[in-house]
């Protein structure tokens, strides 16, 4: 299932697609288990991948996407994303592929650029999205990456499908973004950087996710960077967190006491 190239798309119109796995249980979010189990952590990517679209839509002279897998997985998205937004399957073997074959889509069906987002950014800012769009609008072939405090990025964008981009990068490590960014400039191609941000694919970064929701906020939102809302995450993980046992699940005293006294 694809409609990447339905409709007729605004000369400078950006695409902006949420790479994901279908929220289903035992196939998404498996390295936050535990302290979550199956069924909690494929609500947690249901809510993960609503609160990114909405932010999303909300970004205007842009389409949203959601870059999804397994073909045949549709419906696992039925009431996730905003009116207008767009579905296309992911194809391709490895993630490298993946994310190549899908900026090759979506600049054929005549997007100006694409930004391709993780699904595990719940609260990304809406400037930073803003920051993207900005950069590819501007003249001349260029990069723009959002990199992530686990060595990877939570965005990277594009004008042009470059191969060279998703080869050879150990995915999934450390070494994501210095490999990236190595073969921009390999390919001398122009760089924007973004602001740093997360993603949420294990406990630390859950702890993370946690504290900024309910207790002090994310110490990353600096210079008047704040992070978005993310209403469904914050009522699924309210209800997580009332749970008598969530003090020894998830280590984050903190986040219970601030949601408690709320």
């Amino acid at each position: 299932m694809s409609d990447a190239g339905e409709g007729r798309v605004a000369e400078d119109a950006i695409a902006l697609a949420i790479i994901c796995k279908a929220p289903r249980d035992g196939a998404c979010k498996t390295r936050l288990c535990p302290p979550l189990t199956a069924g909690e952590a494929a609500a947690a990517s249901r809510c993960f991948i609503a609160d990114l679209a909405a932010g999303i839509a909300g970004i205007g002279g842009c389409d949203g996407f959601a870059v999804y897998t397994p073909v045949g997985a549709e419906a696992a998205f039925d009431g996730l994303l905003p009116k207008g937004f767009r579905m296309l399957a992911q194809r391709g073997d490895g993630l490298g592929e993946r994310l190549l074959h899908a900026t090759e889509d979506l600049l054929a069906a005549g997007y100006g650029g694409v930004c391709l987002l993780n699904g595990d950014s719940p609260t990304l800012p809406a400037d930073i999205l803003r920051r993207a769009v900005a950069a590819l609008r501007e003249a001349g072939d260029r990069l723009v990456v959002g990199p992530a405090i686990d060595g990877g990025y939570y965005l990277i964008g594009l004008k042009r499908a470059h191969g060279g981009i998703f080869e050879g990068v150990a995915w999934s490590s450390s070494r994501v973004l210095a490999q990236t960014l190595a073969r921009a400039a390999d390919l001398a191609l122009p760089l924007s950087l973004l602001p740093l941000w997360y993603d949420v694919d294990d406990l630390g970064s859950l702890r993370l996710l946690l504290h900024e929701l309910f207790a002090a906020g994310n110490p990353l939102a600096v210079d008047g960077l704040a992070g978005a809302a993310a209403p469904h995450s914050r009522a699924y993980f309210a209800a997580v967190l009332r749970a008598d046992d969530a003090a020894a699940r998830f280590d984050c005293k903190a986040a219970i006491d601030a949601l408690r006294q709320d």
